[in-house]
């Protein structure tokens, strides 16, 4: 197995020491827009419809993703660094951006949403194990001793709630607006 695919299996797995060692890896940073966008492509396949222009549904997911993701550690730089700082905090935006990265990875189980049955189960379980690996991540990258600060960062972050929110368009049915607002 190449290390990509071994980082992706630690990621999943919420294993601190692929989080240190991505976090360390200043070459690790193409590689977790890679889990960035694979995570995308599997959201946007999740929530394709029948007649749907599938490769601009899966284009926009992920241009969102990565501008997202971009944004989202910068903000957690900010209130990670600044706000909510232990005296053994050293980061940059460079770190956060690999270990959220790879916490992005459970989001790849989002491809199934669209299917009957088990697709919102999928989206809820995808949704909620990435929320954990992110904050995993973020206490990785951050250098927090404990994950309840990590926590507080990541929901006292303003792009927190409106990450989520952004991925549930007007277009989408009722159901699935539902399911997506429920897993917030």
């Amino acid at each position: 197995m190449t290390q990509f695919m071994l980082r992706i299996a630690g990621a999943l797995g919420l294993d601190a020491q692929t989080y240190e060692e991505v976090e360390a890896d200043r070459g690790a940073t193409f590689q977790a827009l890679i889990v960035v966008l694979l995570a995308s492509v599997a959201t946007g396949i999740g929530f394709l419809r029948v007649g749907e222009p599938w490769v601009g549904v899966i284009a926009i997911h992920a241009a969102g993703a990565l501008i997202g993701w971009v944004v989202w550690a910068v903000v957690i730089y900010g209130f990670g660094v600044y706000v909510f700082q232990a005296p053994e905090t050293q980061s940059s935006v460079g770190e956060l951006l690999r270990t959220t990265g790879f916490a992005s990875a459970p989001a790849m189980l989002r491809a199934f949403t669209g299917l009957p049955v088990v697709g919102p189960f999928a989206f809820v379980i995808g949704s909620l194990w990435m929320f954990v690996a992110m904050v995993v991540g973020v206490q990785h990258a951050l250098d927090y001793r404990t994950v309840w600060r990590a926590l507080a960062v990541w929901s006292s972050s303003p792009s927190s709630a409106s990450r989520s929110r952004r991925r549930c368009s007007e277009r989408e049915t009722e159901e699935r607006r539902t399911i997506c607002h429920a897993s917030l």
